[in-house]
């Protein structure tokens, strides 16, 4: 496949290099090239929340995608008793916190739980039977009762692009029954958890105020997820339920949410990002596809292959959501996916994705600025 020459820097599956030898240097790997190096950002790590399409990635995050470890997979520390249920806080404010964050058992044991989810549906269909408890059946009537209330609340005549007001309506109704929805999964001795557990419940959905939603929201629900699996409410043979089922259900809801609301992209890289709005559906998509016999990262762009298989594998009903989404020719708008797609095969696409949810999701201030520590996902 031949590479793009406006593909982005940054995520370290491609590298586009202009040779030259005028003394400047190559925003991408620091080799020689025809082009002076741009001027280094004032401020590298401040990103608004609506961040302009313009807004690329730091030009040496391919380079430190490379080189970070694959993330590997680590079973849930299970939350020892007695416990002391607090509301959470935000603990991150700048760079620094970043790095603290990174290096706590926290951090190792959240990212750990995201591999875990990934594995257990490696290389199965969305349909394949799987165990599915009375808590993963809750979770999911859940969600499905969150998506009656969209059908139930009609949207509010606006001529803007982004940010039907009637979201606001939505995300306060859910907010109002975030307690009594926990309860339906939570036994009774764990019901005071629910202190804990409702502010990640409610910030998985967007925000009310600005009315958008990215990947530090998403990040919240599997926050929520690992929380319940430190509590001991799922279990390890929940994992692939969590996934085929529970995310399943959450992604619906969040497409849905996303095109009747127009929720505007929280913080979105435009064009350089990898979505508009998710990151670990590519992430547990790539790993269902690992030995996939026909399939390979290429396969995007058959039309036939997309029909016929978007509703068995998650990283294939992306793509066709985003072409539903977005006009116009792939490479252009989701260049980066294209880049991917070149990719030989699939167990090189989850390796490179979860090492660059690390760097672009967990260790980005704007993002984590926002996350939630207390009792069982604790600041250390």
């Amino acid at each position: 496949m031949e590479p793009h020459h406006n593909s982005p820097p940054s995520i370290g599956f491609h590298h586009h290099h202009h040779d030259g030898g005028d003394g400047g240097t190559c925003v991408n790997c620091g080799g020689p090239t025809a082009f002076p190096s741009p001027p280094p950002d004032p401020n590298p790590n401040y990103i608004p929340i609506r961040a302009p399409a313009v807004n690329l990635p730091p030009a040496n995050n391919r380079e430190i995608i490379m080189r970070t470890p694959v993330p590997q997979s680590q079973r849930v520390v299970p939350l020892t008793l007695p416990y002391h249920f607090r509301t959470p806080v935000k603990k991150i404010h700048n760079q620094n916190d970043i790095v603290q964050f990174q290096s706590s058992p926290t951090c190792q044991n959240f990212l750990g739980f995201v591999v875990l989810l990934s594995e257990s549906i490696r290389s199965h269909k969305l349909s394949d039977p799987c165990h599915e408890s009375s808590v993963v059946l809750a979770i999911v009537s859940v969600l499905e009762t969150l998506s009656v209330y969209v059908d139930e609340i009609p949207l509010a005549p606006q001529s803007s692009r982004y940010g039907n007001l009637a979201y606001r309506t939505w995300h306060e109704r859910m907010s109002c029954d975030a307690e009594s929805f926990m309860l339906q999964f939570l036994p009774p001795d764990l019901q005071s958890a629910t202190v804990e557990l409702v502010p990640y419940f409610t910030d998985s959905f967007g925000n009310s105020s600005r009315i958008d939603y990215g990947t530090g929201h998403e990040t919240n629900f599997a926050a929520l997820l690992y929380c319940l699996a430190r509590l001991g409410v799922v279990k390890e043979e929940d994992y692939q339920a969590l996934v085929s089922r529970v995310f399943v259900k959450y992604l619906d809801l969040m497409r849905k949410l996303q095109v009747t609301y127009c929720l505007e992209p929280a913080g979105s890289h435009g064009v350089w990002g990898l979505d508009d709005y998710h990151f670990l559906p590519f992430i547990f998509g790539s790993s269902q596809l690992i030995d996939h016999k026909y399939m390979k990262p290429k396969s995007i762009h058959n039309k036939d292959i997309l029909e016929n298989f978007a509703n068995e594998y998650l990283y294939l009903s992306c793509i066709v959501f985003i072409m539903k989404v977005k006009k116009g020719v792939f490479a252009e708008h989701s260049p980066m996916l294209d880049d991917i797609s070149g990719v030989p095969n699939w167990n090189k696409v989850n390796s490179g994705l979860l090492k660059m949810y690390k760097i672009e999701v967990l260790q980005k201030v704007p993002i984590m600025q926002h996350f939630l520590f207390g009792s069982i996902i604790q600041w250390q």
